[in-house]
This record gives C-alpha cells, sequence and structure tokens, in this order.
C-alpha cells in the first residue's frame, strides 16, 4: 500500500468530433509528462468532446480508444482514466473507462444523464458503482453530472472499514455559465465523505458553442483547496498523502455518525 498517489491532471481543449485528432493532441501531452505518475486523468468524452450523436462516434471495448488507452498506459507505466462514447447490445453509454498498466481495465457507465441537453435521450444511464484500487488507493471515479447527487457519491460504511474509499474523481465537460457550482460542489463532495476529491474539466468552445473554463481542482479531506488549475492549458502532478488523510479521519471521526442507507 502506497503512502502516496502521484495523481497527473490533463485540462486542454478538445476538438469537435474528432477522434483521431484528440487521440494524437493527449499521445503528446501525455509524452511530456515531466515525472513518473501512478495516475492519468482525462476530460468527460476525451475523444469527442460532449457530443449527442452517439451513433457516428460509438466504439465498442475493441475500438481505437479503448486500445489505445491501454497501449498509453502500458508505455506511461500508470493508470489512465477517462469516459468516451461505447456501443454495446444496441446501448449508448457515456462510460468511464480506468486502463491499467498491464492491460486490465475497469468500467463504470455515467448514472445521471443531462436531462437539458438530452443526453437521457441518446445514452443509457448506468446503475452499478464503481470502486477501483490504484497502488492500494481506492478510488471513485463520477462523470460530470454526477456531481449534483450527493447520495449516489456517499461513502458507506463497512465491515472492514468506516471509509469506503480514499478519492474520489469526476471528470467533466462543465461549462461557463454554472462554473460556480462546479467549484462549490467538489469541495462539498470532500467534506462530507473525508476523502480527496479531484475534477477534472475540459477547457474551449465545442460544436454547440458552449465554452468550458477548466477550474480543474483538487480539495482534501476537509475541502481545503490543494490546487486550482484555473483556465491554463495544463499538465500538473498532485501528489496525495495518506498520513495526513488517516490523521484527519482519526482526529474527526465524523463517518461513524453517518446513515446508513440503500439506493433502490
Amino acid at each position: 500500500m502506497s503512502e502516496s498517489l502521484k495523481c497527473t491532471l490533463i485540462q486542454t481543449e478538445l476538438l469537435w468530433e474528432d477522434v483521431k485528432g484528440n487521440l494524437a493532441i493527449l499521445s503528446t501531452k501525455i509524452k511530456e509528462i515531466p515525472k513518473p505518475t501512478d495516475l492519468i486523468i482525462l476530460p468527460e468524452m476525451f475523444s469527442t468532446g460532449f457530443s449527442m450523436t452517439p451513433k457516428n462516434l460509438a466504439e465498442n471495448m475493441n475500438g481505437q480508444t479503448v486500445e489505445w488507452m491501454q497501449a498509453r498506459a502500458e508505455s506511461a507505466n500508470a493508470t489512465i482514466m477517462g469516459s468516451c462514447i461505447i456501443e454495446e447490445k444496441g446501448h449508448y453509454f457515456n462510460r468511464f473507462i480506468a486502463a491499467n498498466s498491464d492491460g486490465t481495465i475497469s468500467t463504470y457507465d455515467k448514472k445521471h444523464l443531462f436531462t437539458l441537453v438530452g443526453e437521457d435521450k441518446e445514452y443509457s444511464s448506468g446503475n452499478k458503482r464503481l470502486i477501483l484500487e490504484v497502488n492500494g488507493w481506492r478510488i471513485r471515479p463520477l462523470i460530470c453530472y454526477d456531481l449534483r447527487f450527493p447520495v449516489w457519491a456517499r461513502s458507506r460504511k463497512s465491515k472492514d472499514s468506516i471509509y469506503e474509499y480514499d478519492v474520489l474523481i469526476y471528470m467533466a465537460n462543465w461549462p461557463t455559465p454554472r462554473i460556480n457550482v462546479w467549484d462549490t460542489l467538489l469541495k462539498a463532495r470532500a467534506i462530507e465523505n473525508q476523502a480527496y476529491c479531484i475534477g477534472l474539466n475540459r477547457l474551449g468552445i465545442d460544436g454547440n458553442n458552449l465554452e468550458y473554463p477548466g477550474h480543474s481542482t483538487v480539495c482534501d479531506f476537509g475541502g481545503n483547496l490543494v490546487e486550482d488549475l484555473g483556465s491554463e492549458d495544463i499538465i500538473k502532478i498532485i501528489t496525495l498523502e495518506r498520513a495526513s488523510m488517516e490523521e484527519f479521519r482519526m482526529r474527526f471521526p465524523f463517518q461513524e455518525d453517518s446513515d446508513e442507507f440503500k439506493i433502490d
């Protein structure tokens, strides 16, 4: 179990519905990561932008995007995660994928689909939670609109630990008009779950003329801002420390008093 976790955030613009172009740009950026890292985090729908035309863009789990993730994970000796458009049995999913350096993958399908732009009309909702491990750190991945729904993200007590995970990660295409909500809720999710919370948002303007300002951030287990990437096109490595988190949890064991619940 590692006492620290090096997380690389890639905050960048995305080309609209251009898979090959985005993979080429991100390949270059991954090669530019200045030192070894455990985890590389990409935005929501990193290969296409937040498109509502999955019929034209969807791939399967043997497609070029997943293969690209596996190849980049092997070459970087790191876990790479982001979401992309996947077709499975006639359904389209906004699917989180974590590709490990040994070729194995983990997936999570976005639960809360953004009805304001009709994501629910084009995509199917997921219903399974995912907690994965990277170097002994337990990570709960979520996607964009999931951020507004705290029950879905809530850490649950178990027989083994009162803390279900150590890090929450949200990847997003979160636009400028509502960026204050993004900034606020990332801190709230960190506070209520006493876990690190990482939010990775994109930059630029998409094919619907929506602007994305970045504001990718890392908050600690007390809701304190560790890093704010602002609106810079940037590759940033952040090191999370286990000792400070565990000390905080022992000092303020609020999770012991949390409610037990079940989501139907």
